[in-house]
């Protein structure tokens, strides 16, 4: 098991399968990937993460999502783990939102869905350089 991880965030499951799917057939064994349907469980994954000493990397994560939105959820992970690359992967966020993401979770991409394969992949890339 590796000791990083991607974690993908969406309240849609056919969309978090799809990422992750992505995800290994790019990155294969070289990531734990795990995914979540709410800000929330996404906060309790990152803790247990953090537990087993895996570290995460990557958040690729939705914006319309019910109770916390992606930006707020974001601005919350930077607080916690600034060093994570932060991703926004969503068909409805607003201009407000994404600037929210941007001066206040150091939001390294947006990436409007439906989205292409290879922008999702280079922004993780671009990112990961970035460690």
């Amino acid at each position: 098991m590796s000791k990083f991880a991607i974690l993908c965030v969406d309240d849609e499951a056919l969309i978090l399968n799809s990422v992750i799917r992505q995800l290994q057939d790019e990155f294969e064994e070289k990531y734990t990937y795990e995914a979540a349907e709410s800000a929330e469980e996404a906060l309790e994954v990152l803790a247990e993460l953090e537990e087993e000493g895996i570290k995460t990397i990557v958040i690729v994560s939705d914006w319309l999502m019910p109770g916390m939105k992606g930006d707020e959820f974001l601005i919350e992970v930077h607080k916690r783990f600034p060093k994570v690359v932060k991703i926004l992967l969503t068909g409805q966020a607003d201009e407000a939102a994404i600037e929210r993401a941007n001066k206040y979770a150091n939001l390294h991409n947006y990436i409007a869905k439906p989205w292409d394969k290879k922008d999702l992949i280079g922004a993780i890339r671009s990112g990961l350089e970035k460690l």
